[in-house]
């Protein structure tokens, strides 16, 4: 599949997602508050929210400046100050789509980290099998990755121009796999 581009229809983000919260819901963390990165993060963190009626704080997180260059490093654009007394001695479910670098998702760890949270869990829907820009800190201990996928890029469907065919292409791309 390399050099392919791997397309995500919203049933399937939905599917995985529930797929997703049950695992939580089984497990013995209870989340108090979910932390959703823009802009990737909201509709997983929204459809979650669904299944673990948790409040829901927005974080934005870019790479990119307003001239659309690459930045050295991410940086905040939208924050949660006003809300970080909030965040202590509370679980925390950290959502972004894909941890693809792990930059994004490491330095809201971190940034994060400094309200004194009593836990940090963090959820993606996909998480890349590649070498990682950066590790999450020790104190980062539940990892719930939906589908580890290669190295591809990844079409989201709140990308996507035409819905009706962006499902399609996930339903053909479906089809070639398991006809591979």
């Amino acid at each position: 599949m390399k050099n392919e581009k791997f397309y995500v229809s919203y049933n399937t983000v939905h599917t995985l997602i529930k797929e997703l919260a049950q695992k939580i819901i089984n497990s013995d963390f209870d989340p108090d508050v979910i932390v959703a990165i823009g802009s990737g993060g909201f509709i997983p963190a929204r459809i979650i929210k669904t299944f673990i009626n948790r409040p829901i704080y927005a974080v934005g997180i870019s790479y990119y400046g307003v001239d659309k260059k690459h930045k050295t490093h991410p940086t905040k654009i939208q924050w949660i100050d006003e809300v970080q007394e909030q965040l202590k001695g509370k679980k925390v479910l950290l959502i972004d789509e894909v941890d693809d670098t792990r930059a994004t998702l490491g330095y809201c760890v971190r940034e994060l980290l400094e309200y004194n949270p009593e836990e940090i869990a963090v959820l993606v829907l996909h998480n890349k099998l590649k070498e990682k820009d950066a590790d999450f800190p020790k104190e980062i201990k539940r990892y719930y990755p939906a589908l580890e996928i290669e190295d591809v890029w990844i079409k989201y469907p709140w990308d996507a121009e035409d819905i009706e065919e962006h499902t399609e292409k996930e339903k053909a791309m479906l089809l070639n796999l398991n006809n591979a």
